[in-house]
C-alpha cells in the first residue's frame, strides 16, 4: 500500500510559477511510475505528466509541455511538479498517482494508476 500527499497548490497569478510536490510513504516507491493528473470543474480528470521509476523518461500532455517538469527523488520518496508560465486554464485540482504496473510505455490513463493522493487546488488568475 502507498499513500501520497500532494502540496504546494495555491493561487498565482497569470505567468507565475508554482512548484507541486508529492511525498510517498512505502518502501517501493522507487519502482513505480509517477504521474500528475489535474480535473477542473466539470471537466474529466486528464494527464498532466508522468516519470518512470529512474526518471530517465517523462511524458507530458501537449497542453503542458515546455512549461511543467516532473521530477522525482527516490531518496525523499517524492515527486515534483514544477508549473512555469501558468495560464487560467491550468486552474484546477492537481492529483498525484503512482503507477505499480511495469510497462514498456508510460500510461496517460487514470485507470493504469493504483493508488492517488487527495489533490491540491491550483487557481490561476488572470
Amino acid at each position: 500500500q502507498v499513500q501520497l500527499v500532494e502540496s504546494g497548490g495555491g493561487l498565482v497569478q497569470a505567468g507565475g510559477s508554482l512548484r507541486l510536490s508529492c511525498a510517498a510513504s512505502g518502501r517501493t516507491f522507487s519502482s513505480y511510475t509517477m504521474g500528475w493528473f489535474r480535473q477542473a470543474p466539470g471537466k474529466e480528470r486528464e494527464f498532466v505528466a508522468a516519470i518512470n521509476w529512474s526518471g530517465g523518461r517523462t511524458y507530458y500532455a501537449d497542453s503542458v509541455k515546455g512549461r511543467f517538469t516532473i521530477s522525482r527523488d527516490n531518496a525523499k520518496n517524492t515527486v515534483y511538479l514544477q508549473m512555469n508560465s501558468l495560464k487560467p486554464e491550468d486552474t484546477a485540482v492537481y492529483y498525484c498517482a503512482a503507477d505499480e504496473t511495469t510497462r514498456t510505455l508510460i500510461s496517460t490513463l487514470w485507470g493504469a494508476y493504483d493508488y492517488w493522493g487527495q489533490g491540491t487546488q491550483v487557481t490561476v488568475s488572470s
